[in-house]
């Protein structure tokens, strides 16, 4: 290198974009046992970010655990419900606070390890790309384990059964392992949900997709509970076949899911 080449580089060179300010939100009912084991090992994959734990007011003390889980680390905090409300809502409630709090991306994941953290770094780098990241069983790479022929039945069925009259093109839709844009969650009416339960993990898909949002899937293997007994039953299933099709006739009339005010949700709760 010649001394010409030595000059030191200028002081205003452009530096690396931070990172997007990362919410992950983990519903909990009954999940104590779970819960303690899972916090760690989302603090290793994603170090840098903060993680709400949303509580119905379990019996098992899950939420005063995640207290004290919380006195003792600035990252974690607790939303506490007062009963079992439902998943969707729970969810719902979540987003809310990564609205309200100015988080880029929100990851949302069960807290029964079924979905498991390993598949977060993926996600993640996803993003770059795409709009939501979805942790999808049902492409290559991915699977299930642990389940017997009746759980997978179900679980393809309300598969099919959504990308049929939902329109959807993505393979999981019935997982809740996912990333979020937080800006295109603000952009929509969250009063309008009509699922409580299951099968809002279909209906928020079908109103971001209405949005125009980019989806991706990522390969994850899902597997069954480490503690506790799984929440999911047949009766919920029919409820959610229920929703799917109300939500496919405002599809067809082309029903509004955007806030009409023109602002961005920020009610947290």
């Amino acid at each position: 290198m010649s001394d010409g080449d030595s000059t030191p580089a200028p002081t205003n060179a452009p530096t690396k974009a931070s990172a997007p300010r990362l919410l992950i939100t983990v519903c909990t009912y009954n999940e104590r046992e779970n819960i303690e084991r899972l916090l760690p090992e989302l603090h290793e994959v994603a170090p840098d970010a903060d993680i709400l734990v949303v509580d119905d007011n379990s019996p098992d003390g899950t939420g005063t655990l995640a207290d004290q889980l919380a006195g003792s680390d600035p990252r974690v905090d607790v939303l506490h419900r007062a009963g079992k409300l439902g998943l969707g809502t729970a969810i719902l409630a979540g987003f809310r606070e990564g609205i309200a709090r100015g988080y880029d991306q929100l990851i949302n994941l069960d807290a029964d390890f079924s979905h498991h953290p390993r598949h977060i770094p993926a996600m993640r780098a996803m993003m770059d790309t795409v709009d939501v990241a979805i942790g999808s069983r049902y492409v290559p790479g991915g699977g299930v384990v642990g389940w017997n022929w009746r759980r997978h039945l179900m679980s393809r069925g309300i598969n099919l059964y959504a990308r049929v009259m939902l329109g959807l093109s993505s393979r999981d839709n019935s997982g809740s392992f996912r990333c979020y844009t937080v800006a295109q969650l603000a952009e929509l009416d969250l009063d309008r949900f009509r699922a409580r339960g299951y099968a809002f993990q279909e209906e928020i898909l079908y109103r971001l997709s209405r949005l125009g949002s980019r989806f991706g899937e990522t390969p994850i293997v899902f597997e069954d509970r480490r503690f506790g007994e799984s929440k999911i039953s047949w009766k919920e299933s029919v409820a959610a076949l229920w929703i799917l099709f109300r939500l496919a006739i405002d599809r067809l009339f082309r029903v509004e899911v955007r806030r009409q005010d023109g602002l961005a949700d920020t009610t947290a709760g």
